[in-house]
């Protein structure tokens, strides 16, 4: 009985170690995947801060202005279309602000970086006849808005022959690309956070199991004593 005791004991406590082995390997892998999602979420902080959050701090354009179209034209002379081919540059000049002196229209900031003078920078992957068409159907668009005002960017420094339709580095934009590093952090701080908390609350678990155990064993060896001590009294001559 004793051996039988003894051997199951023993495997209690080797199954003990393998799952102690087993989730101290889970455990290790959690901390590495959460500092790995920490690291890049860094990484993307410097892509998104490069890409989005720089042009949008650089931005000069302010949304004060009105503007009124004043007319449309499409170059004779093909301009570089992002160094991949070439394409029809549409020219579109408005009045700023009520102003005699035309300034050049562009559909973004980007556009005005590309190209001095065109509205807009296609896809330049296409054909030079879609190409020539897609300008067209924008240019007869525009067409229909002649002599009517709508709202525009200008910038003081240093595009003041140029407004821009609409600006592409908005503050909505730049929070929605800053999200997604931010939510990699956190998660990955959370998750290493709570894997530190789990082991701190099973060596508090162990120790206080630990203490059970110690006041176990003594209540037995002070029963056993006591038990010892009525047997040795009850055999004691009267």
């Amino acid at each position: 009985m004793q051996e039988q005791d003894h051997r199951g004991e023993g495997g209690q406590g080797q199954g003990a170690r393998t799952q102690k082995q087993a989730s101290s390997v889970g455990e290790d892998r959690a901390i590495l995947l959460g500092f790995t999602m920490m690291a890049f979420s860094v990484l993307m902080f410097f892509v998104v801060g490069m890409t989005t959050v720089k042009p949008y701090i650089n931005s000069r354009w302010e949304e004060n202005s009105s503007c009124v179209l004043q007319q449309t034209a499409i170059l004779e002379r093909w301009v570089d279309c992002r160094g991949v081919s070439s394409m029809p540059c549409l020219t579109v000049t408005v009045y700023l602000n009520g102003s005699a002196d035309g300034v050049f229209l562009h559909l973004d900031e980007e556009s005005v970086f590309l190209s001095s003078v065109c509205f807009y920078i296609p896809n330049c992957q296409l054909s030079h006849e879609e190409l020539h068409d897609e300008v067209k159907n924008v240019e007869n668009n525009l067409t229909g808005r002649q002599g009517s005002t709508f709202p525009c960017f200008s910038s003081r420094k240093p595009y003041l022959s140029h407004a821009v339709l609409r600006r592409k580095y908005t503050l909505s934009r730049t929070l929605f690309g800053l999200l997604w590093p931010c939510l990699m952090l956190v998660g990955g701080a959370a998750l290493v956070g709570l894997v530190k908390l789990t082991q701190w609350l099973g060596r508090l678990s162990s120790r206080a199991g630990g203490e059970v155990a110690r006041c176990r064993s003594l209540t037995d060896t002070e029963g056993a004593l006591y038990r010892l001590l009525q047997g040795s009294s009850a055999q004691s001559p009267s």
